[in-house]
């Protein structure tokens, strides 16, 4: 009965041992007696004990946040600039064999390129062309990880941090953009309307009743608006027609 137990015991550490369960997203890199064998998954699979040793390896995409870095920008200023990178193994072997530890180097490296780019941009740059950064940003990266089989999708910077003394200079030059494109708006204002006007008034010169008709609209128009008494003069020339009648 020992002897049974015994064999029923070993038979179940070997069980333990050589069987694994893989979900589908992951696989598993084979190292039997040191030598990398084809990866295998996802689902059932079984192990030599003692023989193979596993290593797991996950295909999702990995989203990693790239720790606030101080970078001086091409113009000089100090800023913090943080970001986050999309990435996932393509190549689980290559992730297991060309690298140490692939996580940890892509993240060393997001940091060591989030600096050189931002430091070659200037702040204008940095501020209002975020997307051409970020493409810039992915296409080193992912240059840089192919020989890991590692695959960066996307690179976005999240928060760039300004100095107070710079952000209230940034605030200063906003406010001074509003005030001239305020100014310019007005200046073409009054330019539409001062031609308007000249056409007008070269309407009228052309035609002396135009100026009348325009004269009397204008006593309907305080006639319906004020209740006072207003007195105007009245032009000679329009009442010169009843005048000339009278006398014939």
């Amino acid at each position: 009965m020992v002897a049974i137990a015994v064999i029923i015991f070993l038979i179940l550490i070997f069980l333990f041992m050589a069987i694994k369960i893989l979900n589908e997203y992951e696989r598993a890199v084979i190292f039997r007696l040191g030598r990398v064998i084809q990866p295998k998954g996802p689902g059932l699979i079984i192990l030599i004990p003692i023989v193979d040793r596993m290593v797991r390896v996950s295909l999702r995409t990995v989203a990693m946040d790239v720790p606030p870095q101080d970078v001086i920008t091409r113009d000089n200023v100090s800023v913090k600039v943080n970001a986050v990178i999309y990435f996932r193994v393509m190549d689980p072997i290559k992730a297991v064999i060309e690298v140490e530890t692939y996580l940890y180097a892509t993240s060393q490296l997001a940091q060591t390129t989030l600096r050189s780019v931002c430091g070659q941009s200037e702040l204008d740059d940095l501020l209002s062309e975020r997307e051409k950064i970020n493409v810039e940003l992915q296409e080193i990266l992912d240059r840089q990880t192919d020989p890991w089989g590692v695959k960066v999708s996307a690179v976005e910077v999240k928060h760039i941090d300004l100095p107070s003394e710079m952000q209230r200079a940034i605030a200063r030059q906003a406010e001074a953009e509003r005030e001239r494109r305020a100014k310019v708006i007005a200046a073409e204002g009054e330019f539409q309307a001062s031609s308007r006007l000249q056409e007008a008034a070269a309407i009228i010169s052309k035609e002396p009743m135009a100026l009348q008709l325009r004269f009397l609209q204008t006593l309907a128009e305080v006639a319906t608006e004020r209740n006072s008494t207003t007195i105007f003069p009245v032009p000679i020339d329009l009442v010169a027609p009843f005048v000339k009648s009278s006398k014939e």
